[in-house]
């Protein structure tokens, strides 16, 4: 994931596949099974998060609960909007994507455009 490194990665994934908000302890064993890590380390990861601002904390009793700031979904558009406006040429680039996607694909994009596969509007 662009703008992470490799262990705030595994950290937002843990974070992502949960509905409910973490604790370091709760992050920590999760990753336990993968990695041998202090509880300091993924304390500073969640900090370090925080303040780039991919998670959100709040305190409850004598530590704070984590959870995204944004979904996976959420961040990966915005990192494809970063691209197209790095690229110098949205356009071409559209035009590069869109013929690079799936039938399926294809059409999720022409239903949230409202535009019927013939071409015709829906709306």
């Amino acid at each position: 994931m662009r703008g992470l490194g490799e262990l705030e990665a595994m950290v937002m994934d843990i974070l992502w596949s949960s509905p409910r908000p973490h604790r370091v302890r709760d992050v920590l064993e999760e990753l336990t099974p993968q990695r041998k890590l202090a509880y300091t380390t993924v304390m500073t990861v969640l900090d370090n998060l925080h303040r780039k601002g991919w998670v959100q904390r709040e305190m409850d009793g004598r530590a704070y609960h984590y959870q995204p700031s944004a979904t996976r979904e959420e961040v990966t558009a915005r990192a494809l909007r970063d691209l197209l406006d790095a690229s110098g040429d949205v356009e071409t680039v559209l035009l590069h994507f869109a013929r690079s996607v799936s039938e399926r694909e294809s059409a999720v994009l022409r239903d949230a455009l409202g535009e019927a596969p013939d071409g015709a509007d829906r709306r």
